[in-house]
């Protein structure tokens, strides 16, 4: 499984200021981070629906489109299954996530924008499971392309958790946050009429919403 340890400056008793007005935007990462990355927030119907519209709409030309896929991705050095069919993943024991593959224009400037974002839309409290949905499959996983994106995912998971510790954030339902953290694996593309779903079937099925979660959290300083 992925690694969900907070960041040291988290976690090293710093003092910690939250404030209730609204965030402020990301900072910029750093240099040479990778532009891929891979994110599972249940259905992968809605996860698209809200990165492909929602955060586009934020960020236009953020997102490389052509190359953003639904598709499947295991944390398993050994799946199961190598090449799942949706089926298979559907049982729950594949060993598969249903996930987002996305590529980002510019990572330096939105991939923290976009795990922050990705928090907001679906509730990573609930383990293995978004509404209805209950599986492995519906897990939240955020896959990432090198240990830039990893560091940086697991410092905002850590303020969300305060956030979530300061009972700032209501809309969840559990107190502790479950997202795994781990590395890019091996992409499964799923199939034609499961790409951009939403986008071409309207009423279709969603349990995703915008939740307003991610509150300034100052650590280490006042």
């Amino acid at each position: 499984m992925g690694n969900t340890k907070s960041s040291s400056s988290a976690s090293s008793g710093a003092a910690t200021r939250v404030s209730s007005k609204a965030a402020d935007p990301a900072p910029m990462g750093p240099s040479g981070m990778s532009n891929k990355l891979a994110l599972g927030a249940g259905c992968y119907w809605g996860t698209d629906k809200f990165v492909r519209k929602d955060f586009e709409k934020k960020f236009p030309g953020s997102i490389v489109v052509k190359a953003t896929k639904v598709g499947f991705m295991s944390p398993e050095a050994k799946p199961r299954f190598a090449k799942p069919t949706y089926q298979q993943v559907c049982t729950g024991r594949s060993g598969h996530v249903e996930v987002l593959s996305i590529e980002l224009n510019k990572p330096e400037e939105h991939f923290e924008e976009l795990i922050r974002f990705f928090f907001s839309f679906h509730d990573p409290t609930t383990l293995n499971q978004q509404g209805n949905d209950r599986g492995f499959q519906y897990a939240s996983y955020i896959f990432c392309g090198d240990d830039k994106q990893q560091a940086i995912s697991d410092r905002v998971m850590a303020e969300l958790q305060q956030l979530v510790d300061a009972k700032l954030v209501k809309r969840f339902s559990g107190k502790k946050v479950t997202t795994r953290i781990g590395p890019l694996k091996e992409f499964t593309v799923a199939q034609a009429e499961h790409q951009e779903y939403l986008a071409n079937n309207p009423n279709g099925y969603c349990n995703h919403f915008i939740r307003k979660c991610y509150i300034l959290i100052e650590i280490g300083g006042v």
